[in-house]
């Protein structure tokens, strides 16, 4: 019998994609502040409550750069997105839930009454995570079916999630301006918990500062207004959170009148060329003359 020799096919050298630096600093940037989230829970577990509030803080200002940088070098993409939700949920969702839960405890121990209420506190802070998870997946949603009514652009369909976290905050925020033990109350937290879940599970419009505008003459008093507000945070830091906090809750039931002006105005504006067209209907041609 003959013997066979085995030829070694000849492999094609691989060409190696190389991909810029400048593509990796949206997704790192995403990357960090999910880090930032987790670093948050470890801090809320060992009760350093102003260190966990301002990792949650530190996520919120990666969040909002991140899809900027994003579209500013051109680098979108879905794994951006995906990343982008998966961060919220651990930063805005799960981080925020387990701290005021925490921090609820701490107020509770086994021979107080509250105590025994300790199952309710946490079935309320997972509600309050699967809200946000509920939020961030319609989110998703929402990009794919395309443009919605035009006085949408205007506002959230429902609480963002750096916003649920940021009212959510706002008791734990005051105490530690305050040092007040009354303001750590486990009731505060449970009513807390359940409003922020709600208004993110819900379709409540809330403002988008996305697409508003300064007239040119208000440019000045805005930037004035700025420089305050950063000037406060540099002296009274927990203070300033505070009330912005409970600002942005009282911008909630502002913007749902807003939103129904708006869309009153929207269909009048669509029904004035129905009425117009049922009022002075088109002529109808007249007949040819037949010989």
């Amino acid at each position: 019998m003959g013997k066979f020799r085995l030829r070694k096919r000849k492999q094609k050298p691989r060409i190696q994609r190389e991909i810029p630096i400048r593509t990796m600093i949206p997704n790192l940037m995403t990357l960090l502040a999910a880090a930032s989230g987790v670093t948050s829970i470890r801090y809320s577990c060992q009760e350093h409550w102003r260190s966990a509030v301002i990792a949650i803080i530190i996520a919120c200002m990666l969040d909002g750069l991140d899809g900027r940088v994003a579209r500013l070098l051109r680098v979108t993409s879905k794994l951006g997105a995906q990343l982008d939700s998966l961060a919220d949920f651990v930063s805005f969702g799960v981080a925020p839930a387990l701290l005021v839960y925490f921090w609820m405890m701490q107020v509770a121990p086994p021979e107080s009454t509250a105590y025994a209420f300790r199952g309710l506190f946490w079935a309320l802070a997972l509600f309050h995570a699967m809200c946000c998870a509920f939020r961030l997946a319609r989110f998703n949603i929402m990009l794919d079916d395309g443009p919605t009514q035009p006085y949408w652009k205007h506002f959230f369909m429902g609480l963002p999630a750096p916003g649920g976290a940021g009212i959510l905050l706002t008791p734990v925020i005051w105490q530690l301006h305050t040092e007040s033990a009354a303001i750590q109350s486990p009731w505060i937290g449970c009513a807390m918990l359940m409003i922020c879940g709600i208004l993110m599970a819900c379709r409540a419009p809330t403002i988008s500062a996305k697409h508003l505008r300064v007239p040119a003459k208000r440019m000045v008093p805005v930037l004035l207004f700025v420089m305050f507000v950063i000037g406060m945070l540099v002296s009274q830091f927990w203070l300033t959170l505070g009330v912005i906090g409970i600002l942005y809750f009282t911008s909630i039931p502002i913007c749902g009148f807003w939103y129904l002006k708006l869309r009153r105005r929207y269909q009048a504006q669509q029904a004035q060329p129905t009425a117009a067209a049922l009022t002075h209907p088109a002529a109808a041609p007249s007949p040819q003359p037949t010989r």
